[in-house]
């Protein structure tokens, strides 16, 4: 495919709307796309016009799979209106394509499938077997990630590339996300009398002072550092002059591997029965998000060789380096803890859920070509 071909590919993805849904359009669009080229694939409907894309390519004389995964959802656009360029316009000025999408992450989306086209047309297909697994709701609850691990889809891979944005860099570790919520019960009074009630939202200080010093001593991961935490929404109270009965917090932490979801859990359990016992207050904890961190060693061959492909096809420097954010990785692992993954991308980390979000053609055409030579490699 020519060059502007690709870009067209990526501009037909933005246009799809698929914020926090309807990834089905996305789906079907690549399935033709594929089909064009042929290379079959599967698409997966559950409901709610949620779907999620598998295929194969390859010969299969290597008994070794290689995943490319990346999600076809992106986050809501709050405010049209603070955008210069219409969000779902895929609109190209000067070397940039804007839109929602555009890095996070249809263009890493769009180069997975335009590499498989490339190693198709070019009678490149490798020895082994190349399996795309495009996902529903990463950004929200990642229900399509999960589908597919019970389906088995991660079940058989030697190795994972997740096609997140990263400016052409090596992700070789990046951090879980953990989310919970605690619920503070109190008991309600007129507040001329405060005496007479329990004020929730006291009890929810209580946590917020613990919180700020729960991962003080915590273990420094040699790769992602120090565990990140945050106390991110509150809510309590209904009226200016009644003590509040009720109240609710939620917050944010970033698992590492040297402070894993299981001891960020024992530690948040710890503070919270902490404060039931010293206290009249009465706090209960839910979790209701729970993502592992991934590691892979910097120095291993499947980390370089992704290096060495990515500083051969980049217009600019890149690297190894690591991440604080969450992917749809989170969940192939669970299961599979060894597997070998890396991150690699289109343009930058922080240009995602950004108002006029791009990427650059240059670093998107890179990337289909990186993908290629990571294929190529990883079964030569």
């Amino acid at each position: 495919m020519q060059a502007s071909e690709q870009v067209q590919v990526l501009q037909d993805l933005i246009k799809i709307r698929s914020t926090n849904g309807n990834e089905v359009a996305v789906a079907r669009y690549l399935q033709q796309l594929l089909a064009a080229h042929g290379i079959d694939s599967q698409v997966d409907e559950f409901g709610d016009r949620r779907a999620n894309l598998t295929a194969k390519v390859g010969q299969g004389t290597d008994n070794r799979v290689l995943g490319l995964t990346g999600h076809m959802d992106t986050v809501a656009v709050t405010d049209p209106d603070s955008w210069q360029h219409d969000p779902f316009g895929a609109e190209i000025v000067d070397d940039r394509v804007y839109g929602r999408g555009a890095a996070d992450m249809k263009s890493g989306l769009a180069a997975q499938v335009l590499a498989l086209i490339e190693l198709k047309e070019a009678g490149q297909l490798p020895t082994g077997t190349v399996k795309l697994i495009a996902t529903a709701g990463e950004e929200l609850g990642t229900p399509g990630a999960f589908r597919l691990a019970k389906q088995g889809a991660a079940d058989d891979l030697a190795a994972l590339v997740v096609g997140e944005p990263t400016g052409g860099n090596v992700i070789f570790a990046h951090s879980g996300s953990l989310n919970y919520e605690v619920t503070s019960i109190g008991k309600a009074a007129h507040s001329s009398a405060p005496e007479r009630g329990i004020n929730a939202i006291s009890g929810l200080v209580k946590f917020i002072e613990a919180e700020n010093k729960l991962f003080s001593d915590a273990p420094v991961d040699p790769y992602l550092g120090h565990v990140q935490h945050s106390v991110t929404v509150i809510k309590g109270g209904h009226q200016v002059n009644t003590i509040p009965a009720s109240a609710k917090l939620q917050g944010n932490i970033r698992p590492t591997a040297a402070c894993d979801n299981q001891e960020v859990a024992r530690r948040l359990h710890h503070a919270i029965d902490l404060i039931n016992h010293q206290s009249s207050y009465h706090l209960e904890l839910n979790i209701f998000m729970d993502y592992h961190p991934i590691s892979t060693d910097p120095q291993s061959s499947f980390v370089q060789a992704a290096l060495t492909a990515a500083q051969e096809n980049f217009p600019h420097p890149v690297k190894t380096d690591i991440i604080n954010g969450a992917t749809d990785a989170s969940v192939f692992t669970v299961d599979h803890p060894d597997l070998p993954v890396i991150v690699l991308g289109s343009d930058a980390w922080q240009l995602a859920h950004q108002t006029d979000e791009y990427t650059t053609i240059p670093s998107f055409l890179a990337t289909v070509k990186t993908y290629q030579q990571i294929v190529t490699n990883f079964f030569n």
